[in-house]
């Protein structure tokens, strides 16, 4: 059941801001990378596949699997939970959506005002230049370059052992210093710096609201406790603000 204090703050909110994690995309049939059973870290080895040090060691590899990922990434679809998130921001005096997910789900289900800290798999950059590249080349069995400088191409993507884009970075914390609530959907609340965001909203007067079936590092601070999935609770959310 939904508070109706919580409502309350939400209709009256000026700037409402949310933060989701891989949580939300599992609901779209994409595995979340920390699921013991059924993540994809559980079937490869990440130093393999997604640091720098194994892309320079083996960029075929690499670049393999990040194709493979986009390919499941673009036969996934957005949940009711992406687009209730893209309602609430188009009701909204003022939003903002920070996400650790790379798939693009929040923009293909209409969401416009966000912060991609983890890049997005969809994007494609040089690996020397770190200019994003439209389209390229793919000779069969070797890795595309870029046409500019030659480097091999990667995946605009954050990587184990690279740090956050410092303009995302800024942004989410700029949102949640600013917003009147935060809703924290899907997340574990366990990998900083966006594990540290919600307590930057609340020491600046913002309700942070968690969204999760799972009770989370967040759930003891947190002002709400929404117990579900992000799919059937914010549809309701939404649904209840009318």
């Amino acid at each position: 059941m939904i508070d109706t204090e919580l409502i309350i703050a939400l209709r009256n909110a000026r700037f409402i801001a949310a933060l989701t994690g891989a949580g939300i995309s599992a609901e779209s049939g994409l595995a979340t990378f920390r699921d013991a059973q059924t993540g994809l870290w559980a079937r490869f080895d990440p130093r393999e596949l997604a640091t720098p040090s194994a892309f320079a060691r083996n960029p075929k590899l690499v670049w393999d699997w990040y194709a493979w990922r986009r390919e499941r990434v673009a036969a996934a679809q957005p949940n009711a939970g992406h687009f209730a998130l893209a309602e609430l921001e188009r009701r909204a005096s003022d939003f903002m959506l920070i996400t650790q997910n790379v798939d693009g789900l929040h923009q293909r289900a209409g969401g416009r005002k966000l912060v991609e800290l983890h890049g997005n798999i969809g994007r494609v950059k040089c690996s020397r230049e770190d200019t994003l590249v439209e389209r390229w080349e793919a000779p069969a069995g070797e890795v595309p370059r870029c046409a500019h400088c030659g480097a091999p191409l990667r995946p605009d993507v954050v990587w184990f052992e690279e740090m956050l884009p410092e303009h995302a970075v800024a942004a989410a914390e700029d949102a949640v210093r600013r917003c009147d609530v935060l809703l924290v959907v899907g997340t574990s609340a366990e990998v900083y710096p966006a594990a540290a965001l919600p307590a930057h909203a609340q020491r600046s007067g913002a309700i942070v609201v968690e969204i999760n079936p799972n009770t989370t590092a967040l759930s003891a601070a947190a002002d709400h406790v929404l117990r579900g999935a992000a799919g059937a609770v914010l549809p309701a959310l939404v649904a209840a603000l009318d």
